[in-house]
């Protein structure tokens, strides 16, 4: 059954969870949705980024898109990435995602090929029109190329299914530019965990998060701070998360946070290739981060 989706809280970009020897460790990814709605996640992204999304066929992609729908059981809206190479491929898998039941897209532009503006603006309204699911805009140019500024979100509002942005240009100057572009057009979202309070101050209404993945409670509980207004206490709560935070601002994301989540009994740490493990200094030096933010973890704030 079809689920709205309100564009607002923390939507946990969820890892995708493998097996020693590769395949989709099913029961793994169940464990970890579960643990993100019950800690107050407000919808689930899957197979994004964070997700190796390059490193699976459209086969698991779907695959790891029902296991989501099976674990959320209708509590949070699950949506799916859309990162094809091309705008055809992006057509059919936004398709096939509406049939296996997605409530909504998180599109990207072509992998691979850098689109310029009026290539960007073509793809999107192409897969808009593929399905009739409600999407998500990532825009990320640091990690994939393309930026999509203000004026082409503008061009893009007279479509009604874009309705959100992942914000993850890096700047977040870029956020008050969108809104005097667009003005609450889309609802706004921050793609960066270490520039999310620095967001939600400039008023993006959601936070599509990394770290979460293994600290839920505390990465939603700094957004319902902000939202209450108690930046004092959301401040405190953020600047102990920080060096956590900043592990997500890596080529090697996917690595740091499955990392932490073993550390909190998540998951189970393997990686698909080309993506390898972290070994030796790499590794200790990630898992110190973890170690030092576990030793004086925060007691949580009531809600």
């Amino acid at each position: 059954m079809q689920k709205a989706i309100h564009w607002s809280g923390v939507f946990p970009a969820v890892t995708t969870q493998f097996t020693a020897d590769g395949e989709l460790d099913a029961a793994a990814m169940q464990k970890l949705y579960d643990w993100q709605i019950r800690c107050g996640a407000d919808g689930l992204v899957m197979v994004g980024s964070l997700g190796e999304n390059s490193t699976l066929s459209s086969a698991e992609k779907l695959d790891v898109l029902q296991i989501a729908l099976e674990t959320a059981d209708g509590r949070v809206p699950v949506l799916v990435t859309v990162a094809e190479n091309s705008t055809r491929d992006a057509c059919r898998f936004a398709a096939d995602a509406q049939q296996r039941g997605a409530h909504g897209l998180m599109v990207l532009p072509g992998m691979r090929y850098l689109s310029d503006r009026h290539e960007t603006l073509v793809h999107y309204r192409a897969v808009a029109a593929a399905s009739d699911l409600p999407v998500m805009i990532y825009n990320n140019p640091l990690a994939y190329g393309v930026d999509i500024k203000p004026d082409m979100l503008a061009e893009l509002a007279d479509e009604p299914k874009f309705q959100a942005i992942k914000e993850s240009s890096g700047d977040v100057r870029r956020v008050t530019d969108i809104f005097n572009a667009v003005g609450d057009r889309y609802a706004v979202f921050t793609g960066v965990d270490d520039l999310a309070l620095e967001s939600l101050a400039a008023g993006v209404q959601g936070w599509v998060a990394g770290l979460v993945c293994a600290f839920p409670q505390e990465t939603v509980a700094i957004y319902r701070l902000m939202r209450a207004g108690r930046l004092a206490e959301a401040l405190a709560l953020y600047r102990w998360f920080a060096p956590l935070l900043h592990l997500d601002v890596s080529t090697k994301l996917v690595q740091n946070i499955k990392l932490a989540e073993l550390a909190v009994g998540y998951g189970t740490g393997h990686v698909r290739a080309p993506r390898l493990p972290l070994t030796g200094d790499e590794r200790v030096r990630v898992q110190a981060v973890i170690d030092d933010a576990l030793a004086c973890r925060p007691v949580m704030p009531l809600h």
